[in-house]
């Protein structure tokens, strides 16, 4: 049986447990379960603390985990990111008084506070720079207020609270994080494994993607399929109406309304939109 770690609590906990009931497997109903088999499809699903999951793909005690790839990389743990689950952004950030610093480059020999090690000792590495890393385990902005640290490295999104500590950001990101499937190692071409990567994958093109329908003179066919030329290729039928034919199409959901101006302005009509719930391609 297929055994699958996924976040207890936190930002990705219910997102991770919806993305895997629209794959078609079944989650726990009480939020005190710890654990939720689902035998049709030899899987089981434990519910861990989100820092944990990586220990436990790494460790090998457990098969795939759903985590952060900022959780992932401050483990340190010989685990890989399998799939982008594309929820759960995240950037991360350098930040310091402003005016003291205006590269990265200029962080070494620094105080660094942060929560995630992991991920700035990564970062120093890669480019060669040594730092003091203090370890915190929140409330970062005030590091440098109180004297602990010059710099912080912690996840900015609007940067309101940076600015109410007088920190400025620094430089490029650290790095973009969101929710991922972890494992061992590459993702596997058969089995359990495969067949839940599948279906998280359908669910992906399912979120990103709609079904355009829409009838056509024939003689515009050519220029109406250059707008909507679909996954492979657009399914096109007669239709009973003479010189006309209907053509469906998959489009990305975020162009779908420019791409029904466009074909309403070629001359398409009766031109309907509809929501994939799940794929496989």
């Amino acid at each position: 049986m297929l055994r699958i770690a996924i976040p207890n609590k936190g930002t990705l906990s219910a997102p991770a447990a919806q993305m895997l009931r629209d794959a078609g497997y079944r989650q726990r109903t009480d939020p005190k379960d710890l654990v939720c088999r689902d035998e049709a499809n030899s899987v089981e699903f434990f519910y861990l603390r989100p820092r944990d999951i990586a220990t436990y793909v790494g460790s090998g005690d457990l098969d795939l985990g759903i985590t952060g790839r900022d959780l992932l990389v401050d483990s340190g743990v010989p685990a890989v990111e399998v799939l982008d689950l594309s929820f759960g952004g995240a950037t991360f950030r350098w930040a310091a008084p402003a005016g003291t610093l205006t590269s990265a480059d200029q962080i070494g020999g620094r105080r660094i506070a942060t929560a995630y090690p992991g991920v700035v000792e990564r970062y120093l590495e890669e480019n060669e720079l040594k730092a003091d890393v203090v370890r915190l385990d929140g409330a970062v902005e005030n590091a440098v207020r109180l004297g602990v640290a010059d710099v912080i490295a912690d996840v900015v999104e609007t940067g309101t609270t940076l600015r109410q500590a007088g920190l400025v950001t620094i430089g490029e990101p650290i790095l973009r994080s969101s929710a991922i499937l972890i494992g061992r190692g590459p993702a596997p071409e058969s089995g359990p494994a495969a067949q839940l990567i599948r279906r998280l994958q359908g669910v992906l093109v399912a979120r990103s993607f709609v079904m355009l329908a829409y009838d056509v003179r024939a003689d515009l066919l050519e220029n109406a399929t250059a707008l909507t030329p679909g996954i492979e290729s657009p399914t096109v039928s007669p239709l009973h109406r003479e010189g006309w034919v209907a053509v469906q199409a998959m489009v990305r959901r975020n162009d779908v309304h420019r791409i029904m101006d466009e074909l309403y302005e070629l001359g398409a009509r009766a031109i309907l939109v509809t929501d994939i719930s799940n794929c496989r391609l």
